[in-house]
Order: C-alpha cells, then sequence, then structure tokens
C-alpha cells in the first residue's frame, strides 16, 4: 500500500522481545494506527519503553486485526546506536507515528534547503515545476 504520516497516532503496547508489536489501545487524545494510517500502510513509527532510556525508530505496517499489530520493518535508529530491532522487556510502551529527522528535508533559518537531498532536491523541484 502506502507510506502513510499522520498527526496525534499513539498507542501503547506491552509486547516483548523484536517481533510484531501488538497494540493496546489509543492514548487519551490521540487516534489509533489503524484510523490514523490504515491497514495495511506502512508509516515512520517511534517506540519508546517508559522508565527506560530504550527507543527505536523505524519504519513498519499496520494491520487491523484483534489486536491491531505493527510490524518492525527497518529500523532507522534506536538507543544503541545501530539498526537492530530492540528487544524490549514487555513493560509499557508508547508507540507513535512520528517523523524521523534523518527522512526529513526542510530549510534552515537562511531559507537553504537541509536534508537528504537539500540543494539537488530543490533543483529537482525548481525544475519540475
Amino acid at each position: 500500500m502506502a507510506l502513510v504520516i499522520n498527526d496525534r497516532v499513539r498507542e501503547t503496547s506491552t509486547t516483548s522481545g523484536t517481533g510484531t508489536l501488538n497494540l493496546a489501545g489509543i492514548v487519551t487524545g490521540f487516534q489509533t494506527f489503524v484510523a490514523g494510517i490504515g491497514t495495511g500502510n506502512t508509516t515512520y513509527y517511534a517506540i519508546f519503553e517508559e522508565g527506560t532510556n530504550l527507543f527505536e525508530i523505524g519504519i513498519g505496517t499496520v494491520t487491523d486485526a484483534t489486536p491491531d499489530t505493527l510490524s518492525r520493518d527497518t529500523v532507522l535508529s534506536n538507543s544503541s546506536g545501530n539498526t537492530s530491532k530492540i528487544n524490549f522487556s514487555g513493560a509499557t510502551l508508547s508507540v507513535f507515528c512520528t517523523m524521523p529527522a534523518s527522512k526529513s528535508v526542510y530549510l534552515d533559518a537562511s531559507g537553504n534547503p537541509v536534508g537528504a537531498a537539500s540543494n539537488g532536491f530543490a533543483l529537482a523541484m525548481a525544475v519540475a515545476l
């Protein structure tokens, strides 16, 4: 399907290990991954194990099931400083949609493009328009 990014998508999980997360429902004031991203779509995610320094940033696929799940397809970064899946303990995890800095292209305070493609991206967009 498609890569989808959306605001205010956040759930909890108590999944342990390095596999697919079983999502445990929304955090008050947010929406579920199925509602905000859609089943079968991929998204950038962040997982943070509450009460620890463990985190993981990656790309995962959302599945509408019982329970809903988020697979951990590609790890972009983590608290260990590499791209391996974190072996979570089963404590409460905060799982949310995010836009990783490593995938962002933006303008700095002077209006210069910054990011993976920077000036090449700006030139390509100018030509395309």
